[in-house]
């Protein structure tokens, strides 16, 4: 059975030897690439498991290869920043990065957050309670792995479907802000109601008729979220 792998996407020779050097002997195969063009090459020919991306690169930057990559593969990625601004976090979380870390960074944190992602991953397809669904105008299929809004399919990262799945497994139940992000994100997440927000509003403009006016996931101020049980 292969080893969990990782493709790591950065321009800084130093970083990557470094963290390739790490994360060999925490146990993972590790795969370079320096540029965001070289990322995308090594993401459709390798298929890794997980990505560390840097955001500042020439020829093509991470936020642009993250981009693209989403258009073929929902593979966890956390982004690496020297910025660390909540802008540029929020802007690669749109885009679909899993997780960010601001550099300079610990690269035991590195580990740690990675290995949450490996977690998840394994539960991913636990605890669900029924294979399908319909909520209105919104049928989910877990099972078939489909959401379809009115006749519309829709592509949900994997993110989004650990997110609805715990809102749907729960139905009916206020799920707090903290109870999501422990369950989702992990228990070193659970005070990030940044990150939490941005998923949920990315889940909404994909699956609301009125994304500002949300009826199958509602906010209960300063608490959590909810989707109630269908009156049928």
């Amino acid at each position: 059975m292969r080893r969990f792998r990782i493709l790591i996407v950065d321009d800084e020779e130093r970083i990557v030897n470094f963290l390739s050097t790490k994360l060999n002997a925490s146990g993972y195969e590790v795969l370079t690439a320096a540029n965001g063009i070289e990322g995308l090459e090594q993401a459709q020919a390798q298929e890794p498991d997980f990505i560390v991306l840097d955001v500042l690169m020439p020829k093509m930057d991470g936020l642009e290869m993250l981009k693209q990559l989403r258009s073929f593969s929902t593979v966890p990625v956390i982004i690496l920043t020297a910025k660390g601004t909540d802008a540029d976090r929020i802007r690669g979380l749109q885009l679909g990065a899993d997780d960010y870390l601001p550099k300079p960074f610990n690269p035991d944190e590195l580990v740690a957050r990675i290995e949450a992602v490996r977690r998840r991953l394994e539960l991913s397809e636990r605890h669900v309670v029924a294979d399908s669904y319909k909520l209105g105008h919104v049928k989910v299929d877990f099972k078939k792995h489909t959401v379809v809004v009115g006749d519309e399919e829709k592509y949900l990262t994997r993110i989004e479907w650990l997110l609805l799945g715990q809102l749907i497994n729960n139905i009916g139940r206020l799920m707090s802000y903290d109870n999501l992000l422990t369950r989702v994100w992990g228990p070193e997440y659970r005070n990030d109601i940044q990150i939490l927000r941005t998923w949920i509003s990315r889940l909404r403009n994909k699956l609301e008729i009125d994304p500002n006016n949300p009826k199958l996931i509602r906010t209960i101020s300063k608490t959590g979220y909810i989707i109630d049980q269908p009156s049928d």
